[in-house]
């Protein structure tokens, strides 16, 4: 979230002494950090939560700024569902969080924030997460018969199928994904460094000569003359 150099320390502090008074009974953990307000609550409060947030005179969050999503395959709540709001009539703002498993549905909030519409479908698109009572809960960045979600970390960088145009058909076509070259042993090191060592680098990255970084000789040697 986008760290608002005017943003009062002071006020955050205040408000999230607030929330947590007001709203204890909904708040999994609430942190300050960075003059980064984070709230993370249960999916089942959320609705309850964002009301509170959105109605209350010391909040008045109105202004939903995006939802996200964020992927932990090793946990057993794998999704971080990320939700950021303004306040413009405090200067302030909050981010809100829900944790649901790989099988689990959570609840739209466009019945509490009409824009959410979009940004559920991306979140929807990208990682699977489904959102229960959303209107039109369908993909919008990708194509409706896309297989996987692409910002899974199990999905695969190279993707599952190329989209190419077919001169015979007359149209787009789908195929498997055919790499150009397999893959190749890159060693990750500094390019300063292999300057330096060049025969640490893979056979097919060696284009130096075995006596190009050899001692050179002593300039009379090297022309000739005497010593």
């Amino acid at each position: 979230m986008h760290i608002d150099k005017y943003l009062d320390a002071d006020k955050l502090i205040k408000l999230k002494a607030h929330i947590a008074a007001e709203q204890k009974d909904l708040i999994r953990e609430v942190k300050l950090k960075h003059r980064e307000l984070t709230i993370v609550t249960r999916p089942k409060d959320l609705h309850s939560l964002l009301k509170f947030l959105r109605d209350d005179r010391e909040c008045q969050f109105k202004m939903l700024i995006d939802i996200c999503g964020v992927d932990f395959p090793e946990r057993n709540e794998r999704f971080e569902i990320v939700y950021h709001f303004l306040s413009l009539a405090h200067n302030l703002r909050i981010r809100v969080k829900i944790l649901a498993a790989e099988e689990q549905s959570v609840p739209s909030i466009v019945d509490v924030f009409s824009n959410a519409n979009w940004y559920e479908r991306e979140t929807y698109d990208m990682f699977g997460i489904i959102f229960e009572n959303h209107p039109d809960l369908r993909r919008i960045l990708t194509d409706y018969d896309f297989e996987g979600f692409p910002l899974r970390k199990d999905f695969p960088v190279e993707g599952n199928v190329e989209m190419f145009y077919d001169e015979e058909l007359q149209r787009c076509v789908y195929r498997p994904i055919k790499l150009a070259q397999p893959y190749r042993h890159f060693e990750w090191e500094s390019p300063w460094k292999a300057m330096d060592n060049p025969y640490g680098l893979a056979d097919e990255d060696n284009s130096f000569d075995d006596g190009e970084f050899s001692d050179p000789q002593p300039l009379a040697k090297a022309s000739g003359g005497d010593e």
